[in-house]
This record gives structure tokens, C-alpha cells and sequence, in this order.
């Protein structure tokens, strides 16, 4: 049977993959284009209500969608034995390493914030006292998702761009290792430090956060560019 074949067995991976995939990012942008703008204009009674019973489903989807994606990808790449040393490892590899950022930014930055969002406004709901640490949970999981709709553009980027115009890993791969390095932990270090300033007031609207996606894409291939050289195709 050809799907207990290698190639089989990958093409299913691929296929879990697109579709856990879509449904984490298409949540990611839901979260930031779709609900966050409707929620700063309603009323606080919809609001309430949305953060408790809408919210909770939305987040069970959301997060166990980065799982599956996150799994089924670490699985494409040991298929694969995707390597640093080679055209469509490096390039691949440049992908993932956003996506598995993003993906720790859900579980253990995003996901805890909310709980304590959510729980707050069922305390509240039910008469009690909310809880006074949600707002700046809310604004914690905010600033994490936001970052992660940034850093899902360059992501996106490099995972189309391994099978049809990859990085070249013939030099310098070491360094852009580092570099890229560098580059991820200076947008978490934005999601985690602070709540406001001048490196927040780019992705504080939804123009602004796409804008942010794009432009940071941009600078990620220039470097990599600088640091490796020509692309090869």
C-alpha cells in the first residue's frame, strides 16, 4: 500500500501539517484581526460573555493546533533529516525556528495569560471579585500574540520559500545560526519585557502589526542574504 511507503507516510504528515497549520494561524489572526477590534467596541456585558464561552473554545483549537502543527513538523524534519548544511535544511530550518518560538509562545506565555483572563471574568460573572492581576495578564498574552502574528510572516516565508528559492548554506551558515538567534530573541524579548514603549507602538493596531509582519520579513531575508549570499534556486 502506497501510503505505508517513506514517501506515503510523509505525504500524511505533510497533510496533518497544512491542516493543523491553518487552523492555529487562521486562530492567530482571528485573535488579532477579528475579535481583539471587536472587543475593544463592545459593551462590557458582550464582552464578558464572549471571554467566557466563546473565548475558551476559540483557545482549545488555537492551542492544540500549535501542537499538532508543532509535532507533525518535528516529524516532516527527522523524515526528511533536515540539516543546517544543506539548500532546503537551512532554509526549512529558518521556518521552524519562528514556528517553534510562536509555538512555545502559546503554551507557556499566551495560554497561561488567558486562564487567569477567563477565570477572572467567570468569578465576575458569578458575582466575586476579579481577579486584579487579568489586566495585565490580558495585556501579557496580548503583546505575545501580537509578536507571534509578526513573527508568523517570515515563518510563512521561508517554509514556502525552501522548495522553490532557498538560502544558500555554502556560507556562513554558522553565523547566520547566531544571527538568527539574535533576531528571535530580541522579538520575545518585546512580547515578554514591558508593556509599553517604542518597539510596542508598531503592533499595537492590526495596520500596524501586518505592516510589522511584513517589514520584519523583509529585514530577515536581507540579512540572511548578507550573511550567506545569493540565494539559489
Amino acid at each position: 500500500m502506497a501510503l505505508l511507503t517513506d514517501l506515503g507516510i510523509l505525504s500524511v504528515l505533510r497533510w496533518i501539517h497544512f491542516l493543523a497549520g491553518v487552523t492555529w494561524i487562521g486562530l492567530l489572526y482571528y485573535f488579532n484581526f477579528v475579535q481583539g477590534p471587536f472587543f475593544a467596541e463592545t459593551d462590557a456585558t458582550t464582552r464578558s460573555n464572549a471571554t467566557q464561552k466563546l473565548v475558551p473554545r476559540a483557545l482549545w483549537w488555537f492551542r492544540w493546533g500549535a501542537m499538532l502543527t508543532f509535532l507533525s513538523g518535528l516529524a516532516i524534519l527527522a523524515m526528511r533529516k533536515a540539516s543546517w548544511n544543506d539548500a532546503w535544511g537551512i532554509t526549512i530550518l529558518t521556518g521552524a525556528a519562528f514556528g517553534i518560538l510562536m509555538f512555545l509562545n502559546v503554551w507557556f506565555v499566551i495560554w497561561p495569560n488567558q486562564k487567569v483572563v477567563i477565570a477572572s471574568a467567570v468569578t465576575a460573572a458569578g458575582g466575586g471579585q476579579a481577579n486584579p492581576k487579568a489586566a495585565a495578564a490580558a495585556r501579557r498574552a496580548f503583546l505575545a500574540s501580537r509578536t507571534n502574528t509578526v513573527m508568523s510572516f517570515p515563518m510563512l516565508f521561508f517554509m514556502g520559500a525552501a522548495s522553490h528559492f532557498t538560502l544558500n548554506p555554502a556560507r556562513n551558515a554558522g553565523l547566520w545560526g547566531v544571527v538568527l538567534l539574535v533576531i528571535l530573541a530580541l522579538l520575545e524579548l518585546n512580547a515578554l519585557v514591558g508593556t509599553t514603549g517604542p518597539s510596542k507602538k508598531p503592533i499595537e493596531t492590526v495596520r500596524g502589526v501586518i505592516v510589522t509582519g511584513f517589514v520584519t520579513a523583509l529585514v530577515v531575508y536581507l540579512v540572511a542574504q548578507a550573511v550567506l549570499g545569493p540565494a539559489t534556486t
